[in-house]
């Protein structure tokens, strides 16, 4: 300051500096709060002369919305003779950062003309970088700033662990903690301490961001959330729950992690349950909060959930027909819930759409086997400025293949890079194998896959292998297996369906052998299940050959009833859905234990006549239980839905909305 100051007073024309001090002294005091007792010396009165203008700058930088006004107004700062005021020069860096403005060209060029820049100028610059990049140089400004002598402030170490994160530089991270901790005065500082942990947990060493995390004397809501989110994203729900009951003020941001992680790592009870207490603890709710727990209810497929969120959202002000996120996510999950109709009054209802509503309406209508409607709405959005991105053409592809139009899904696929500049990701080759597979054509999808302009992932070659099981295929069927086994060696499913494979052509020791090769890399068949909601609204659980449920001595004696009367309308039970060498008796007794047909059972029980039943079952619907639902819709004039892990079957009065092509 005293060399600014110094270097502007020769500046001055001493005289008339004297004579506006004299005329302006009381207008001074007034505005601007400089009231002194007696009168000031000039070199005072220069240094709040200075102030003022310094404070001028700052007014007008703070108001600088581009590049343009940034140097109109250094313009004047350097005409003020402020080039090497560090304050002023620390808010310039700072607006130029808000800007996007390079950092390594105008900014450096303002900061290498200062000769004495102070801390908050030095971490304005490792700040800049740190955020618009490239991130190492933030280090290079820091290794700068030590080697002249110059003590870093906490901001400068919050500033280079964020350069870390960027860099995904854990080595440097550990560097920098070091120099915090040699430095000394820093390893306390709240806002050190999170960035810290930021820094650890986005690098992937959850270990270390929680040994920081349990050294701090003081931690905020940042210090819990960041670790929270943490163990969520790695899976580790039990660690982040502990973390969250720790918490000792829960805000939304805290509450929206936990009912996020609980989604996104397949516990939708769990996530619905703390959505609800949420709800009791009053705290708000907002679009990510929303998206969360509707992404449970949707896997849930629960409809009773469904119309509670949507009031929720309501209440809250997030009506889906202003806000296209909630409006988005609203139509996935009553689209997955089963309710098709109402997801599609959903996006009639919305006042804005974009390529997000109109994505999800197309894949609800492709997942119901609605294809018309499909194609019908993918035209309608080419007549907007709306331009289909990859997972609207997925929704298209899968409409196609559930219901085996082959020749319009070629074309489609053919046209998506020509005509909309979208290029064929392996999603999108999985979609046409599958579509080319379903139909019959396995040697045409065999050649796309090989001839791909990328390489083929397992959903790829799961597609192809899938297409075998229902074509009986088993020389193909090794093919794509083998390239499965060598993608992901851990995945029990595709070593079961090659066991079915060979169980439908009669190939008892090839099933032996891949049965033997699960035991030996101790892999578990995970059990069918399926998911019905009861009267009151409560979600019931059955496994296959799980009789354990409170009324399962009911349910076993209402489908013997039910299965006696399907046999007098012709129905014969489907033995080869039960790929296993045992006898017809012992065949027929495991089909009837299947869970979708407990929980069909259990649903005539305990709804309401007249009412649809809905099933979701995480395995592919077998062909027996196919049949046996199809005749219970008849026999019992109820609409019965099942949601498999591949579409949507609604049967009615005898009649599936899948044609029986699945």
């Amino acid at each position: 300051m005293v060399r600014v100051l110094s270097r502007h007073l020769i500046k001055l024309n001493l005289s008339n500096l004297s004579r506006h001090y004299h005329s302006n002294h009381l207008q001074l005091q007034q505005q601007h709060n400089l009231s002194l007792p007696g009168s000031l010396s000039l070199f005072e009165y220069q240094r709040q002369q200075l102030q003022l203008l310094e404070a001028q700058l700052i007014y007008v930088l703070d108001r600088c919305n581009n590049l343009a006004q940034l140097k109109q107004t250094h313009a004047q700062l350097l005409r003020k003779y402020l080039d090497q005021s560090s304050f002023v020069l620390t808010k310039f860096i700072r607006v130029s950062t808000k800007l996007n403005v390079s950092i390594g060209l105008y900014p450096r060029l303002v900061f290498d003309q200062v000769r004495y820049p102070n801390p908050f100028l030095w971490t304005a610059l490792i700040r800049g970088y740190s955020i618009l990049g490239p991130f190492d140089e933030s280090v290079v400004v820091y290794n700068c700033m030590r080697r002249g002598g110059i003590r870093p402030m906490s901001f400068t170490f919050s500033a280079l662990f964020k350069a870390c994160s960027g860099l995904f530089n854990v080595g440097l991270g550990r560097q920098l903690h070091a120099q915090v901790v040699w430095i000394g005065g820093y390893h306390d500082d709240l806002y050190v301490s999170n960035t810290l942990i930021d820094m650890y947990v986005k690098c992937g060493f959850l270990e270390c961001g929680r040994r920081v995390f349990d050294e701090m004397g003081e931690r905020d809501a940042i210090s819990w959330t960041s670790l929270i989110v943490a163990y969520t994203k790695s899976r580790d729900m039990e660690a982040a729950a502990e973390l969250f009951d720790g918490l000792p003020d829960k805000d939304m941001v805290a509450w929206t992690a936990m009912v996020t992680g609980y989604a996104q790592n397949a516990k939708p009870k769990e996530a619905l349950k703390l959505f609800e207490s949420m709800q009791d603890a009053g705290v708000n709710t907002d679009e990510v909060t929303l998206v969360g727990v509707m992404s449970a209810c949707a896997q849930l497929g629960a409809g009773k959930y469904a119309r509670w969120i949507r009031d929720v959202a309501e209440k809250a002000g997030l009506s889906p027909a202003r806000n296209v996120v909630v409006g988005s996510a609203l139509i996935d999950m009553y689209s997955k819930c089963g309710s098709l109709e109402e997801a599609y009054r959903v996006f009639q209802m919305m006042e804005v759409r974009n390529v997000y509503s109109y994505s999800a309406m197309i894949v609800g209508f492709a997942m119901h086997g609605r294809v018309n409607e499909a194609m019908s709405l993918f035209y309608e959005m080419g007549q907007t400025d709306i331009k289909p991105n990859k997972v609207t053409f997925i929704g298209v592809l899968t409409a196609c293949s559930h219901t085996g139009i082959v020749q319009q899904g070629r074309q489609i696929f053919s046209n998506m890079d020509k005509d909309y500049g979208v290029a064929p990701s392996a999603d999108h080759y999985a979609c046409m194998v599958d579509l080319l597979g379903r139909a019959g054509h396995l040697e045409e999808a065999y050649e796309l896959v090989k001839t791909m302009s990328v390489e083929p992932h397992g959903g790829v070659w799961g597609a192809l292998l899938g297409a075998c099981r229902i074509y009986k295929n088993p020389e193909m069927a090794e093919v794509a297996a083998k390239h499965l086994f060598e993608l992901d060696p851990n995945d029990i499913g595709n070593y079961v369906l090659l066991s079915n494979i060979y169980a439908l052509a009669g190939k008892w020791d090839d099933v032996s052998r891949i049965r033997k090769l699960i035991r030996t890399r101790g892999l578990k068949k995970n059990p069918g299940c399926s998911l019905v909601e009861a009267k009151d609204g409560v979600i019931h659980e059955f496994f296959a050959g799980d009789m354990t449920h409170p009324k399962s001595k009911e349910i076993k004696e209402a489908l013997e009833e039910l299965l006696q009367t399907l046999r007098l309308e012709g129905y014969k039970p489907i033995l080869s859905s039960v790929v296993h060498n045992l006898s017809d008796e012992e065949k027929e007794r495991l089909l009837k234990t299947h869970s979708e047909k407990l929980a069909l059972v259990f649903g005539l029980l305990t709804t309401s006549p007249g009412s649809v039943i809905t099933i979701v079952k995480n395995l592919r619907i077998c062909e027996d239980c196919h049949i046996v639902i199809c005749g219970a819709s008849k026999v019992t004039g109820r609409e019965i839905v099942v949601r498999d892990n591949m579409r949507f079957h609604h049967f009615h009065d005898g009649v599936c909305s899948c044609g029986d092509f699945w």
